[in-house]
């Protein structure tokens, strides 16, 4: 059986906390078997081979926005690593980049489902993806072609998620249900999401 989750603010069906609950036990075991060799400095040493935890962060934090719709903290995701390594504030910081992608792919995905975009608490995924982007955009510039990539893929993450809900508002009524935007860029200029 496929499990869904279609909107943030509830508990995952079975199936899928079981998926996690899997796939989190044989993530510890393949980390355990590392974690006397990346303490203390060696974390920074093998860093660049431990670029894995950054898509650990981006999971961590999907699965945290699915359930409470909010961002996980540091202190959060650090307490979720399912060994005892050390997290960066650099796995954090790109994982949550990489968050990003998840969370426009679940509107898009979401929003053709339903027709609205996805939220609770008189928020949905349009401001909450909006507000992080606008955090990241007073972040101190990091003179890495990394970075910049990372920005520019956030930028249009947030570009996508922003013609997603500005259609909704411009054109709902006249869209048949299931209805998806071309998600072509057009325009290859770096966009601010303010």
């Amino acid at each position: 059986m496929h499990y869904r989750v279609k909107q943030p603010n509830q508990d995952f069906p079975k199936g899928i906390q079981q998926d996690i609950d899997t796939r989190l036990g044989e993530i510890s075991k393949l980390l355990s078997g590392i974690t006397a060799d990346v303490q203390s400095i060696n974390r920074y040493r093998y860093g660049f081979s431990l670029r894995c935890l950054e898509e650990l962060v981006e999971a961590l934090s999907f699965a945290h926005y699915l359930r409470h719709q909010t961002l996980i903290t540091l202190e959060e995701t650090q307490a979720a690593v399912p060994a005892d390594i050390m997290l960066t504030p650099h796995d954090y910081m790109y994982g949550l980049f990489d968050l990003f992608g998840e969370l426009m792919r679940f509107a898009t995905v979401t929003t053709a489902q339903t027709g609205e975009l996805v939220g609770d608490y008189e928020r949905n995924i349009l401001s909450d993806i909006q507000e992080l982007g606008c955090s990241f955009e007073m972040l101190p510039q990091v003179p890495t072609k990394d970075f910049r990539s990372k920005m520019e893929v956030m930028r249009q993450s947030i570009n996508k998620v922003e013609k997603l809900g500005y259609g909704l508002v411009v054109r709902g009524s006249e869209r048949p249900k299931g209805w998806v935007p071309d998600m072509k860029d057009d325009d290859h200029r770096p966009v601010s999401p303010v």
